[in-house]
């Protein structure tokens, strides 16, 4: 299984770019499915809501509407891993070894391990700290 981070996931969202293209074709060549992690989810969710939230004007909204309906629309289809109970043993167990990476990302990379997926990421520096994580840089 490889999973995608919320940086490659927002670059296959593009779905137009010379990177999205680049990250969609190793997918494809890989025939491993793919997916995400429902924290990569909520980031998204959350950067989308920031910004309708920070657009007052109604027109103003409308592409910021658009970019929260094409990652729903996007990830209908695709597997979300979960938030479970072995991902937050393997997120304590990393929290109790002082690994000094955000949060967020320390769950994502929880959920990864749990899973023995691969994880896609261009933030190899913090990635690259925790044990048992298989991580690769597919954009750069």
């Amino acid at each position: 299984m490889i999973v995608l981070d919320t940086d490659h996931l927002s670059i296959y969202a593009e779905g137009f770019s010379a990177d999205a293209k680049h990250l969609m074709d190793r997918l494809t060549y890989s025939g491993e499915p793919y997916g995400t992690t429902i924290i990569s989810v909520e980031e998204q969710m959350r950067g989308w809501l920031a910004l309708i939230r920070r657009r007052k004007q109604a027109h103003k909204q409308i592409s910021a509407y658009a970019g929260l309906q094409n990652i729903v629309h996007l990830l209908a289809d695709w597997t979300i891993l979960e938030w479970n109970g072995v991902a937050a043993d393997a997120f304590e167990d990393f929290k109790g070894q002082k690994i000094r990476v955000g949060t967020m990302d320390l769950k994502i990379a929880a959920i990864a391990v749990s899973t023995g997926a691969l994880l896609l990421s261009r933030n190899l520096a913090d990635f690259e700290q925790i044990p048992g994580l298989n991580v690769e840089n597919w954009i750069d």
